[in-house]
């Protein structure tokens, strides 16, 4: 399976693994698998930090970059088409992060690795629950 991970998933797994259900960390662990993140969480994960919803410590631009060379991440990149599908996805919302990972797994032909319930319950995409 090609797994696109919702920022929380990338915070959780690296930090507080014990939130994940067992059958995402299966996924997860699994070699077979392939783990995308979007460079979308990049920024948002920078921007938490900005806003003091999650410490990194020490210098926080290292952090978020050791973040994705401890796991073998592929990156899915904001391009042209993630861009339009941005603004097509039917969302009950407008966080610009949820439509630019729900854009990117689109895209990509993705499965999008989340727990947010607006995500999952908008059927927008395939999506592995971690609920």
């Amino acid at each position: 399976m090609k797994m696109l991970l919702d920022t929380h998933i990338i915070l959780w797994s690296m930090s507080d693994p014990h939130r994940l259900p067992p059958r995402v960390i299966r996924e997860l662990e699994d070699d077979g698998n392939e783990l995308w993140f979007s460079s979308i969480s990049v920024w948002e994960i920078l921007l938490l930090s900005e806003k003091k919803r999650i410490v990194l410590y020490g210098d926080r631009i290292k952090a978020v970059r050791d973040i994705f060379l401890k796991v073998p991440f592929r990156e899915a990149p904001i391009n042209r088409e993630v861009a339009i599908q941005s603004r097509l996805v039917n969302l009950p919302h407008q966080d610009p992060a949820d439509r630019f990972l729900v854009a990117t797994a689109l895209v990509f032909d993705l499965t999008l690795v989340t727990a947010d319930k607006r995500i999952i319950d908008a059927g927008a995409v395939p999506v592995l629950s971690a609920l």
